[in-house]
């Protein structure tokens, strides 16, 4: 007969093993103000076993880094590829190649964060409905009509690919208060 009480050793033992998941998740995802945030992503040509491995790559460490999407270029490979948690569907969804094909006229704020740079959550205006056009990992093609969180977290993805940060969509203040706490925080590995 199996044990009824609680454990609070074991919720706490798998509390501290989420947490390291993150950590060594966040060093493998790359950090303001590394250089690969800021580059033009470039279309992906070829559909093969290394774009899955990536795609797979990047679903494990969103995952474990409780993100709601990654972008290529946040794992220093510079093309045009992101996943992301959609609401309704069971696991991640990658897309390549991904361009917006419409936007609502309807806008929204909201805060954002970001899994490149931590420990900052900054206010970003954005569409509230899309339309995204791509090609699954296998090359066929793909038309999402997204909207409220999916509609954000896709043109947060799709602002890496090109290069732009939350803090480059944020307003004035809220900038100059996000580098001050980015300019502070040392970085993953770096000696003290």
């Amino acid at each position: 007969m199996a044990d009824e009480r609680e454990h609070p050793d074991e919720q706490g033992e798998l509390d501290i093993e989420r947490e390291v998941r993150r950590r060594v998740a966040l060093a493998q995802i790359r950090q303001y103000p590394d250089p690969a945030l800021r580059m033009q992503a470039r279309d992906v040509e070829s559909f093969d076993d290394d774009l899955r491995r990536l795609i797979e790559r990047m679903e494990l460490l969103m995952e474990d880094a409780n993100g709601a999407g990654l972008a290529a270029t946040q794992v220093g490979v510079v093309r045009r590829v992101f996943v992301f948690v959609r609401a309704g569907e069971d696991g991640p969804v990658a897309v390549v190649n991904p361009r917006l094909v419409a936007t609502s006229d309807e806008l929204a704020t909201d805060e954002e964060g970001c899994l490149s740079l931590q420990g900052i959550q900054v206010p970003v205006e954005r569409p509230v409905r899309v339309t995204l056009e791509a090609v699954d990992q296998h090359g066929d093609e793909v038309r999402l009509e997204l909207e409220g969180l999916d509609a954000r977290v896709a043109q947060h993805e799709l602002d890496h690919l090109d290069g732009v940060l939350i803090i480059d969509r944020t307003t004035p203040e809220a900038r100059r208060e996000a580098l001050g706490i980015l300019r502070t925080q040392p970085l993953l590995g770096a000696l003290t």
